[in-house]
């Protein structure tokens, strides 16, 4: 068990919650951060590590796992405590400081509290097959960590949504083919991005399954043989296939952070725009699970919110000392803490 003290306790380690080190480190205040995953870097890391990114400033496309890698590298000069595969679980004030205590047992005071929190603890939501368990982490994935293990291999994705049509168009280009299935025609993801992949699937190596739904997986030690797969008729159907990926979104809940008293609306913390401060002082919440008026929920608004937080918290942390804003590229990075 380890008792830390520090300015700031950092509730999540994806792309918000590392940006809010190097923000806090800047204006001189030391943080803690701590995720339930093993690793940082949230959601970036743990579900599309190598899918582009599009729309962050400066990278006209940039993977998951490269953004992580490069907020990691940034925030190294302020050497930030973390505590990962562990969630807090207690929150009590106390004498102008929060104590939390983790599910690991380690202890933590701060001032201020940042819940950067994603959508909160969040797995797969994972097809209804009687021995899909068997398959799980070798030939059925939730995710794609290294894209090449699918070179010139048959690969099945079923999904409706973003990450089903994205990942089919990205991996198209080293597949030897794929089978895209889905139980109905119309599908969920962005509409030019459906007509990307019905295009690829006239003259390249997508098969659109539709309408189908899984039915069965064959296989043995792991490694998939045949995906059946049924139509509305209860028409089935054999694939051969090496690799199976269902994306059928995520399962989400807020976890402990729902019994600590703050303002939620449809599992989201509520938070004054200005200053992303919740309802009770002290504590912030930034990125996707804070929401006001007019919120966008993208990484780069995270980043914003994680700079308002930070310079609202400054008077809390130090109370006796005034903030005076600089760019910077006046003083450079603050190594001094």
């Amino acid at each position: 068990m380890k008792q830390i003290n520090t300015d700031v306790l950092i509730i999540g380690a994806g792309p918000v919650g590392l940006f809010s080190v190097f923000q806090l480190g800047q204006l001189g205040m030391k943080s803690c951060v701590v995720d339930c995953l093993p690793q940082a870097g949230g959601q970036c890391s743990e579900l599309y590590p190598e899918k582009p990114i599009y729309d962050i400033p400066a990278y006209p496309v940039i993977t998951g796992n490269d953004l992580v890698e490069s907020l990691k590298n940034q925030i190294k000069p302020f050497n930030s405590k973390f505590l990962l595969n562990q969630r807090v679980d207690q929150v009590n004030y106390n004498k102008d400081q929060f104590i939390c205590e983790t599910s690991n047992g380690n202890k933590i005071s701060s001032k201020c509290i940042f819940i950067a929190a994603g959508n909160g603890a969040f797995g797969p939501n994972k097809p209804p097959l009687e021995n899909i368990e068997n398959f799980e982490n070798i030939s059925v994935l939730y995710n794609v960590d290294k894209k090449n293990i699918f070179l010139d291999k048959t690969i099945a994705i079923a999904g409706g949504g973003d990450s089903a049509v994205d990942w089919a168009i990205e991996l198209s280009s080293i597949t030897k083919k794929i089978y895209f299935i889905h139980r109905r025609e119309k599908l969920r993801a962005a509409p030019n991005s459906v007509e990307k992949l019905k295009s690829l699937s006239l003259d390249k190596n997508i098969e659109m399954i539709i309408p189908y739904q899984i039915d069965s997986i064959q296989g043995q030690n792991g490694k998939i043989e045949t995906l059946t797969v049924k139509d509305l008729n209860n028409e089935t159907r054999k694939l051969e296939v090496d690799y199976f990926l269902p994306f059928f979104g995520l399962s989400t809940k807020l976890g402990p952070i729902s019994n600590w008293g703050l303002e939620i609306e449809k599992k989201i913390l509520r938070v004054d725009q200005s200053s992303c401060q919740t309802s009770k002082k002290g504590i912030y919440g930034i990125g996707d699970i804070c929401n006001y008026p007019g919120k966008l929920k993208l990484i780069l608004t995270g980043f914003a919110e994680a700079a308002a937080a930070s310079h609202h918290c400054y008077k809390l942390v130090f109370p006796d000392k005034s903030l005076h804003f600089e760019y910077s590229t006046t003083k450079g990075i603050n190594t001094r803490g």
